[in-house]
């Protein structure tokens, strides 16, 4: 594959070989090699599968095969700037989470799976966040939101950056939660 055609940077591909020492071997280095690229990308393209495989010498089935068990690997799309896991459990259930996501659907203009138009938000449920005792609970980028209510989901919308000024802060190096 030339260099023109390839989604995975030269750095991308560094920082994937530097797992090589660490594991066994290089099968091992698949779901190290799908956060980097997840964390790069904001998705894992089909394209971005091939380079994988090949990059560790494996079929691209096997790529896929790991990518598509876990739940917070995208494929279809990029990911919003930030994606919220809004928990199911019963724990979260018993305390309104339902409710809650259904608020944040309508809220954001989006359903469980999509992400804004404007890119900001990828809105996700799970099955678990293990914050039970902070029932009801989500997961906004690395940021646990806890014992959740309409108020404080409607504080965390408008705490969001612009999308204009999450693109000023991505240009100037830093990176956005």
């Amino acid at each position: 594959m030339s260099t023109a055609q390839r989604l995975l940077t030269d750095d991308l591909r560094q920082r994937i070989r530097a797992y090589f020492p660490r594991y066994p071997d290089r099968r091992a280095v698949v779901l190290p090699a799908l956060h980097a690229v997840n964390e790069q990308l904001g998705w894992v393209p089909p394209q971005a599968v091939v380079e994988i495989a090949e990059l560790l010498g494996l079929a691209p089935a096997e790529v896929q095969d790991t990518l598509s068990f876990y739940g917070v690997f995208k494929q279809d799309a990029p990911a919003g700037q930030v994606r919220v896991w809004v928990c199911r459990s019963l724990s979260c259930a018993a305390r309104g989470g339902e409710e809650l996501l259904e608020y944040l659907s309508q809220k954001l203009g989006i359903r469980p799976g999509q992400t804004t138009p404007d890119g900001r938000v990828t809105l996700e449920y799970a099955e678990c966040l293990g914050a039970c005792d902070f029932a009801p609970a989500a997961l906004a980028g690395n940021l646990l939101l806890k014992n959740l209510t309409k108020e404080k989901i409607d504080q965390w919308i408008e705490s969001l950056p612009s999308r204009e000024d999450s693109m000023r802060k991505v240009e100037h190096g830093t990176t956005v939660e």
